[in-house]
């Protein structure tokens, strides 16, 4: 006979995992059920040499909910976040470097313009107030645009309300936001070619865009919203990885009661009369329960976890039809010492931060450019860490990790080429070239590397064609489309079947909020005796 739960959350991301603390908190009976045998999804650490700990795939946390924080008591379970100060960006003979002092940044900026000095500090206080309007979104069930439901649409009354008190030049800033590209939005404020580059980067983070697509200031907002300890757009390194971020929600959602499960692929969600009633695993064990919620996108959920005549054609087609593209890839390098900056000689503060290759905003286009053609970008953008001169306890002793997230690397290569071990070779020999312009003592310093394209990334945590936000941050996939138009409040069409992952409002990041969400939306329609579908 199977095993019953109150609830199956499948997958062992931080969503996912975040969804069993919540339901455990309310007295339901969880299991969490993770294919690989780590926790984490792309916020994982993992030993892949003797000694080295690497933050695999994320690698900075800043989007993390504060209430999950608070509520779940994540620090008494093991959570450490230690701050990130600032951003270099390297060039041939100079650089730019903003930190966290913002008087510091200030007398660096007014090195490279005045306007852009005195710009700086109006361009903070007035994206730290779009943050502050924007923020209540993030804890907002959007509602059905095809119903008329009072009751769903009260919270964005409260929104539209206060669009309303805003300050002229606000609700112009916002609308710019919402419809502009990154590039055309930051030529407003500044004229210092690697300061508007390096700060359209959050633009493009997770999508197949450059900075000058129409739509990539809004991801430019979505980044800017981050927060530790109040601060908005600070960013951080979890104390032993993101892994760190992962286990201590697992340790949370233990604590509280639940039960998670590794190596335990799911094969298929069991439905009868179009109600989820538990799932089978691929080992044929079958579990039962009274939902069951997908912490995955919503091709993995629809189309690989259902049996064909569960949903509707036109259901079906709508999945899809939503955009993937998978743009991103990771080198992680282990280091025998810190490599140093031809522009910025010495081992100082200047790498305590994010080292950022992107000296222009043609650069990041002709990136992007690459990518639209099927092929990785001769000149990526590169924004690398070295996380053990934060957290020592990554690396042996003297030695170092460099992180390096990179744009672009295209899940769908030119001519139908597959991505074979010898173009990540390529692309990993790539991008330590385009490291070694900057650094270059670098390549005699790598005792090995890590590469991940986004077709490792998707073997790997099951994300479609790697895209780290389970679905790209485009204006047509947010809010009400999120993951399919009119489906967007974590039920489905199958009863008893609820998605919780990215894939689904607010989207992407270490954040939390879909998980969180989604469990309290359950929890209260359970409570009112609702069809809970």
């Amino acid at each position: 006979m199977a095993k019953r739960y109150d609830a199956i959350v499948i997958g062992g991301g931080h969503n996912g995992l975040t969804t069993a603390a919540y339901l455990a908190k309310a007295g339901k009976s969880v299991v969490v059920l993770e294919k690989n045998s780590i926790l984490g999804g792309a916020a994982i650490t993992i030993e892949h040499y003797p000694g080295f700990r690497f933050s695999a795939m994320s690698y900075v946390v800043s989007l993390l909910r504060p209430e999950i924080i608070r509520e779940l008591e994540l620090p008494k379970h093991g959570l450490e976040i230690l701050p990130l100060d600032g951003t270099i960006t390297p060039l041939d003979d100079d650089y730019l470097w903003r930190v966290n002092d913002h008087g510091k940044t200030v007398r660096e900026l007014r090195r490279w313009s005045k306007h852009d000095a005195e710009a700086y500090e109006e361009y903070g206080q007035l994206m730290a107030e779009m943050a502050r309007f924007i923020k209540p979104i993030l804890s907002i069930v959007p509602p059905d645009p095809g119903k008329v439901s009072p009751m769903e649409w009260l919270p964005l009354g409260g929104l539209a309300k206060d669009f309303k008190d805003l300050p002229k030049k606000l609700q112009t800033t916002f609308i710019q936001l919402m419809t502009m590209s990154a590039a055309d939005f930051l030529d407003q404020w500044f004229e210092t070619e690697p300061l508007k580059a390096t700060m359209s980067a959050s633009g493009i983070i997770g999508t197949f865009q450059g900075p000058r697509s129409p739509g990539t200031a809004y991801v430019l907002l979505h980044h800017y919203m981050g927060e530790i300890d109040g601060a908005f757009r600070a960013w951080g390194i979890p104390k032993g990885g993101t892994g760190g971020i992962s286990y201590s929600i697992a340790n949370a959602a233990l604590a509280l009661g639940a039960e998670i499960r590794t190596e335990v692929p799911v094969d298929h969600v069991k439905v009868t009369n179009g109600r989820a009633t538990g799932v089978a695993l691929t080992s044929g064990e079958e579990i039962d329960a009274d939902v069951v919620m997908s912490s995955l996108d919503s091709r993995q959920t629809f189309i690989n976890l259902l049996d064909d005549g569960v949903l509707d054609q036109s259901f079906k087609d709508e999945v899809m039809r939503y955009k993937y593209r998978g743009s991103s890839g990771k080198v992680n390098l282990a280091l025998d010492s810190l490599p140093e900056l031809a522009c910025k000689p010495g081992v100082g503060e200047w790498l305590r931060g994010a080292i950022s290759f992107s000296p222009s905003l043609d650069y990041m286009e002709r990136a992007y450019d690459d990518a639209k053609y099927g092929q990785f970008s001769k000149r990526p953008y590169i924004d690398c860490i070295f996380p053990t001169l934060v957290d020592p306890s990554m690396a042996p002793p003297g030695k170092h990790i460099m992180s390096c997230f990179v744009q672009y690397a295209p899940y769908h290569l030119a001519d139908g080429a597959a991505w074979t071990t010898e173009m990540r070779d390529a692309f990993g020999e790539n991008v330590i070239d385009t490291l070694s312009e900057r650094f270059p003592d670098l390549r005699s310093k790598i005792l090995h590397k890590f590469v991940l394209t986004p077709k490792d990334i998707e073997d790997f945590t099951g994300l479609t064609e790697g895209n780290i936000f389970q679905g790209e941050l485009s204006l047509e996939q947010l809010f009400f489309n999120r993951p399919v138009p009119g489906w967007a409040r974590y039920r489905t069409p199958v009863q008893d079947l609820w998605m919780c992952g990215s894939a689904t409002h607010p989207g992407g990041g270490i954040m939390g909020a879909p998980g969180r969400i989604a469990a309290l939306e359950y929890l209260k329609e359970k409570k009112r005796g609702r069809r809970v579908a």
